[in-house]
């Protein structure tokens, strides 16, 4: 059985890259394949994690859209597949990456295994694209690895077969116990300028493609006032490269005492700087998923969020993008100790670090079984 492994963004590799490590210790062949659909930022992971790749397709260039994206996604990957010829695709989450390669699979009748499958708002624009990304793949996926019961609920109640669907937690809670466990120092030399003994640091992400404009604008000016009120405070932003996001970012934010805007950080960083920060604030799913783990409460800066068990449970908290929300939302937890020790002490429902483990068992069980050689005798006889 020879699996190719597909990614092309950051979060993807940081939650690929148990997966893989698991996959070769297994003595799984495999072809991991890059798209580079973040080019700088994934190359500092796959450092991180120590992993080769076989192929980088190298699709990145300076204010790609997302059709541009697709096509050169679609026509590397095709001849790819071609050469290949795996008998399995895994790919994760809901990128370009992700859907358009599974759908180049599709056309192969290669059968595709999605990690983080069945998380949904059911609002195709929200988060936009990845909402109908994560659809559209679960619509030509073969086997579903989902991170929650609910997510699991959500694909049944689509009509996907029970069989195919194994709940295993999320792969990113491995990547996070692996990297903090090494307790690397940080690489940016800014952050040990922080005073993380005497302020209380908040860590800022933001930079989600249905926000730009006035949105990020007004969460951005929301952010100014805390920091303006609060001299107990400091907020710490790697800024996205993303010009949308750069732009608005060093109007309104730059040069503030209480404002830190520094270059996106390698993985090892933003882990310790997540350890060690007071609250988090930010539009990021797979930072909705982490900071629980170190018992931090996460604000969100969306209305809404497709991983609704944190905020069921209470480690996550929505305040949406209007400048009043987003300083409300921030103040009270500054001001609010037993509100803040609520979230805090809420059980992160995204998995306990065995996930890629589990994934890689059944991979290897449904190789032996029926279930995925029956999906290559479809690809055989086609």
């Amino acid at each position: 059985m020879k699996i190719a492994i597909i990614l092309g963004t950051r979060p993807e590799a940081i939650k690929m890259a148990p997966l893989i490590l698991a996959a070769k210790k297994a003595n799984i062949k495999l072809v991991v394949v890059a798209t580079a659909q973040h080019r700088y930022m994934l190359d500092q992971l796959l450092e991180v994690f120590k992993i080769k790749l076989d192929y980088d397709l190298n699709i990145m260039t300076p204010e790609q859209t997302l059709s541009e994206i697709s096509i050169r996604v679609m026509g590397r990957m095709d001849r790819l597949l071609k050469k290949e010829a795996p008998d399995l695709i895994l790919v994760q989450g809901d990128t370009i990456t992700a859907f358009i390669s599974s759908l180049t699979a599709f056309y192969h009748k290669i059968p595709i295994a999605h990690i983080e499958a069945g998380l949904r708002t059911y609002n195709k624009y929200y988060p936009f694209p990845e909402e109908i990304n994560r659809q559209l793949i679960d619509v030509l996926a073969d086997f579903y690895f989902v991170p929650t019961r609910q997510n699991q609920k959500n694909l049944l109640s689509e009509g996907k077969p029970k069989e195919k669907i194994f709940v295993t937690g999320n792969t990113v809670i491995d990547a996070l116990l692996y990297i903090s466990k090494k307790n690397y120092p940080f690489k940016n030399k800014s952050l040990n300028k922080i005073n993380f003994k005497n302020k209380k640091i908040i860590l800022l992400t933001c930079h989600r493609r249905e926000s730009f404009g006035k949105k990020i604008e007004s969460i951005f000016r929301g952010i100014r006032k805390i920091a303006d009120e609060f001299d107990n405070i400091e907020f710490i932003y790697p800024v996205h490269l993303n010009p949308h996001v750069q732009k608005p970012a060093q109007k309104i934010l730059s040069k503030h005492p209480g404002i830190h805007l520094i270059k996106p950080l390698i993985y090892s960083d933003m882990v310790k700087l997540m350890k060690n920060c007071y609250l988090v604030v930010t539009d990021s799913g797979g930072l909705q998923e982490e900071a629980p783990t170190f018992n931090k409460p996460v604000l969100v800066l969306r209305n809404e969020t497709e991983r609704v068990e944190g905020v069921k449970v209470g480690t996550l908290k929505l305040i949406g993008t209007d400048k009043k929300r987003v300083y409300q939302g921030i103040k009270r937890l500054l001001e609010n100790k037993k509100e803040y020790q609520k979230m805090a002490r809420a059980k992160n429902p995204y998995g306990d670090g065995q996930a890629a483990k589990r994934i890689v068992k059944i991979i290897l069980n449904a190789n032996k079984s029926s279930l995925l050689k029956k999906e290559l005798n479809k690809k055989i006889k086609a």
